[in-house]
């Protein structure tokens, strides 16, 4: 018995439309939970560094005592992000990356950096993460990252924006001091998914524990 055509032809369209309604639905960026970010953020004793999705690794405490590590990060702490050179932009990302840090993505507007949809619902998490009485007393890199599209110029200056943005939020929303919270921006320099440049998972803002609990609350 041979198939009819038309019964096929009446329910490939039906087919076709739930394809593209698939593919044209948006990806929206992970959601972040308050409870992961207080987990990748606080220090693991004995733990071996592995790295996670996006977030981020869990780092062994730093054996104590002052370091020139510690000085620096404490010689940043009253600067703005607009005000570091190249060298302690570089120098910064080599100290945080032995910290305990998490990757929040932020679904910005094109060329914004006003916070809403995933993005505020990622900065929540954040403060409320930073709120809690563990984390009392630390000192935290916000660093911002973003996808390829523009120029070196033109990126570096919104990541610093949005990392400001975002550091100006958690201390009015939560309270937190703004003097622990160090913001730098990288722009399209350090992408997470080099063989997407423009992916959105480029779009995102770096949290790092620095550890500075005690002279953080000098």
């Amino acid at each position: 018995m041979s198939r009819n055509p038309m019964h096929v032809l009446k329910v490939s369209p039906a087919l076709l439309c739930m394809i593209l309604v698939v593919v044209a639905e948006p990806v929206r960026a992970q959601a972040v939970s308050d409870a992961q970010i207080l987990k990748a953020l606080t220090p693991t004793p004995n733990a071996p560094r592995t790295r996670g999705l996006t977030l981020g690794p869990q780092t062994p405490a730093p054996p104590p005592g002052g370091t020139a590590d510690t000085a620096f990060v404490d010689s940043l702490r009253s600067r703005s992000s607009r005000s570091l050179s190249l060298g302690e932009r570089e120098k910064l990302d080599t100290v945080a990356a032995a910290k305990p840090q998490i990757d929040l993505p932020m679904e910005f507007e094109r060329s914004s950096d006003v916070l809403q949809g995933q993005a505020l619902e990622n900065a929540n998490s954040l403060g409320r993460a930073l709120s809690d009485p563990s984390m009392r007393g630390q000192t935290f890199m916000i660093a911002g990252h973003t996808d390829a599209r523009g120029s070196d110029a033109l990126n570096l200056r919104l990541s610093e924006r949005r990392a400001d943005a975002l550091k100006q939020f958690l201390v009015r929303t939560y309270g937190l001091p703004a003097v622990n919270l160090i913001t730098v921006g990288y722009g399209k320099s350090r992408l997470k998914n080099p063989n997407d440049p423009e992916g959105q998972e480029n779009r995102r803002v770096q949290a790092a524990n620095m550890l500075q609990a005690k002279s953080a609350s000098r």
